[in-house]
C-alpha cells in the first residue's frame, strides 16, 4: 500500500509541473515568463547603446557648437586688440597666386616681350616691376636688356602704369592677360608689385604702396618724353591710383588719364560690403571691432575724397555682378566725382558690363568692347592733352 500511494503522488507532482499555467478571469496568463539573467541583462544592454550613442552625438554636437560661438565672439576682440591683423587682411600681400613663379622670368608667363626690373623707392625698399612693350616692338624685344627696354619707352607709343590689387603678384594669371590685351593695342605696360609683395623688400602700407607707385611714375616719365602716361588701377590699386593721382594733381604733373577698374569709395565702406564680413554686420559694435582698426592702422584709401582733388579724363569700368567691391560704390565714386569741380574741364565717364557677361570682378580684360572703349576714351585724352 505504501508503494503504491508514493507511486500514485509521484505522479500527480508531475502532472500538475507539466499542467498549462492558471489563467485568471481576462483569459491571460496569472504570470509572465522569466528570462535567464543574462539574456535580461543584454536586452537591458541593446536597449541602453542606441540612447548612449545618441547621446554621445548631442554631446559632442553641443560642445563643437559651444566652441564656435566662442570662436565667433572672440575674433571681433581679437582684432580690436590687434589692428596688424585687419591691416593683413586689407593687403593679403602673404597672398602668392599663383604658386612656384620665377617672377624674374616674365616669359615663363608667356610674355616674351617684358624685361623684369628692380627699382629702389627708398633706402631698405626694392620694388620688382615688369615692363611689356606694345606688339609693334615684340620682334625687337627678344634677347634685349634692361637698356633697350627703358629707351623703348622714349618711341611713339602711350605708357599705362597699372596699379594691382590686393592678394598675388604682377604675375597673376588675369594681370597678365591684360598686360597682353593693353600691348596688343599699342600700349607699354609697366607694372610693379608694392613692398611686401612677390619679390619685393619691405613692409606694406597704404603711404609706402603710394611712394612706390610715385617713384615708378617719375622713373616713367623721365624716359618717356613726351608720350602719353596713364594711370590704371584695379580694386585695391584703385585707392593707391587716386592717391597718387592726387599728388600728382597738387605738384602740377598730372596724368594724361586715371582709369579704375571695380572702385570702391572708401577702404571702410568697402570692407563693410566685402563678403568676408557678412557674418559679422550685424555683429553688434561692427564698426568699432572692425573698421576703426583699419583707420587706427593708417588705411584709408579715401577714393571719394581724392576724386575731388583730381584733374585729368577718368574712366571707371565695373561690372555689375561683381561679388568683391559692390557695383553700386564704383557708381556712387561716379557720381561723386561726375559733380566734383575739379573735373569740370575733363571728361569722366562710367562703363558698366552687364551681369550677364560674368565678368565679376577681375575679369573685364575679356570684354571684345574693350579696346574701343579705350580707343574712344584715350583717344579724346591725348587730344585734350596736347591741347
Amino acid at each position: 500500500m505504501r508503494k503504491r500511494n508514493e507511486s500514485v503522488t509521484v505522479e500527480h507532482e508531475r502532472a500538475a509541473a507539466s499542467a498549462p499555467a492558471p489563467l485568471d478571469k481576462g483569459c491571460s496568463l496569472r504570470h509572465s515568463l522569466r528570462l535567464p539573467a543574462a539574456a535580461a541583462a543584454a536586452a537591458d544592454t541593446g536597449m541602453k547603446r542606441p540612447l548612449g550613442r545618441r547621446y554621445g552625438l548631442w554631446f559632442r554636437l553641443r560642445k563643437l557648437i559651444i566652441w564656435l560661438l566662442g570662436v565667433y565672439i572672440a575674433i571681433p576682440f581679437l582684432v580690436k586688440l590687434c589692428p596688424a591683423i585687419q591691416a593683413k587682411l586689407v593687403f593679403l600681400n602673404f597672398v602668392r597666386v599663383p604658386y612656384f613663379i620665377d617672377l624674374k622670368r616674365p616669359q615663363d608667363q608667356g610674355l616674351n616681350h617684358t624685361c623684369n626690373y628692380y627699382l629702389q623707392p627708398e633706402e631698405d625698399v626694392t620694388i620688382g616691376v615688369w615692363h611689356t612693350v606694345p606688339a609693334a616692338l615684340w620682334k625687337n624685344a627678344r634677347g634685349k636688356d634692361q637698356l633697350w627696354f627703358e629707351d623703348a619707352l622714349g618711341s611713339s607709343h602711350p605708357v599705362i602704369l597699372y596699379l594691382h590689387g590686393n592678394a598675388g603678384t604682377r604675375g597673376g594669371d588675369h594681370r597678365v592677360e591684360l598686360y597682353k590685351v593693353l600691348s596688343s593695342l599699342g600700349y607699354h605696360v609697366v607694372t610693379f608689385d608694392y613692398r611686401g609683395w612677390g619679390d619685393s623688400i619691405g613692409s606694406p602700407s597704404e603711404r609706402g604702396m603710394t611712394y612706390d607707385a610715385l617713384h615708378v611714375f617719375d622713373w616713367i616719365k623721365a624716359r618717356s618724353g613726351d608720350n602719353p602716361v596713364y594711370i590704371w588701377g584695379h580694386s585695391l590699386g584703385t585707392g593707391v591710383a587716386t592717391n597718387l593721382v592726387r599728388r600728382l594733381c597738387e605738384r602740377e604733373t598730372p596724368p594724361d588719364a586715371l582709369i579704375l577698374e571695380s572702385p570702391f569709395t572708401n577702404i571702410r565702406e568697402e570692407a563693410r560690403s566685402h563678403p568676408f564680413s557678412v557674418i559679422y554686420r550685424y555683429f553688434p559694435g561692427f564698426d568699432w571691432f572692425f573698421l576703426d582698426p583699419i583707420t587706427t592702422s593708417g588705411i584709408k584709401f579715401a577714393n571719394d575724397e581724392n576724386v575731388k582733388y583730381i584733374s585729368c579724363s577718368l574712366l571707371i569700368l565695373h561690372a555689375e555682378d561683381d561679388p568683391v567691391v559692390p557695383f553700386h560704390l564704383g557708381k556712387k565714386l561716379y557720381n561723386i566725382a561726375a559733380t566734383s569741380r575739379s573735373f569740370r574741364d575733363y571728361k569722366v565717364q562710367f562703363v558698366p558690363f552687364h551681369t550677364d557677361l560674368g565678368y565679376r570682378h577681375k575679369y573685364i580684360y575679356r570684354s571684345p568692347e574693350l579696346p574701343r572703349i579705350l580707343r574712344e576714351f584715350l583717344g579724346k585724352s591725348e587730344h585734350e592733352h596736347h591741347h
